[in-house]
């Protein structure tokens, strides 16, 4: 069973993986442009599964910003995480052993989260595990890739190749929506949040993670109490 459950993983994080590749190329050329070497900027997404947060990082060492200037951005862009940890910890047996936890928690990504928060039952340790073993080591990939080669590519390559992500999201939010209309709206609602949270001048002037972050509290929260989900009791 834990080795059907990885290999499902696998097959399911391949079209992740090769959206990571992609991206990790733009990531590689910014991290070029800090100053990295492949190798450095290679293992820091091969150690640091977050690219809005890599990106961050990556653009203040550039700008030569202080140590204590880049700890505070990326705890802020990545704050989201731990909402995201909390859901899937929702998600797992009770069973579920520690080390199979921690793990996990080391690649909390959107995709694989998207994927993994889209099982119906309970979610397989194994199965996740899969997603990361194939995602991971090409997001470190393309970040190297990017970093040795990427500004041998025309900027118009570089920019499409990041459009595969956005397929991959709407591949996870269509089949939940069209099952549950509850679903449906919050999705909606959060798009019309979001673009007008990104419009309004003076929101448009907080951080993208914060907004994305007080947006999921806000609108995840209505959501709970509007429509609460009833847990199924085992049968003594």
């Amino acid at each position: 069973m834990k080795r059907k459950q990885f290999f499902r993983g696998v097959r399911t994080g391949i079209p992740i993986a090769l959206g990571y590749l992609a991206v990790g190329f733009t990531l590689g050329i910014t991290a070029k442009n800090a100053g990295l070497t492949a190798f450095q900027s290679g293992l820091t997404s091969l150690l640091v599964s977050a690219s809005a947060g890599q990106y961050a990082a990556f653009t203040m060492m550039a700008a030569q910003s202080g140590y204590l200037e880049i700890a505070i951005m990326e705890a802020v862009t990545n704050a989201r995480y731990i909402l995201m940890s909390c859901a899937l910890s929702q998600k797992l047996p009770e069973s579920t052993k520690t080390w199979h936890r921690l793990t996990m928690g080391f690649a909390v990504t959107d995709e694989i989260f998207g994927m993994a928060i889209a099982e119906e039952d309970k979610l397989n340790p194994y199965y996740y595990f899969g997603m990361m073993a194939i995602a991971v080591p090409l997001w470190a990939l393309g970040t190297f890739l990017g970093t040795s080669v990427g500004n041998v590519l025309p900027g118009s390559v570089v920019s499409a190749l990041s459009v595969g992500l956005y397929g991959m999201f709407l591949a996870v939010i269509i089949p939940a929506s069209k099952k549950n209309k509850i679903i449906l709206g919050v999705v909606v609602v959060s798009m019309a949040a979001s673009f007008a949270l990104e419009v309004i001048p003076w929101f448009a002037a907080i951080a993208s993670g914060t907004r994305t972050i007080l947006l999921t509290v806000v609108i995840a929260s209505a959501a709970a109490v509007l429509f609460p989900v009833k847990e199924e009791t085992a049968d003594a």
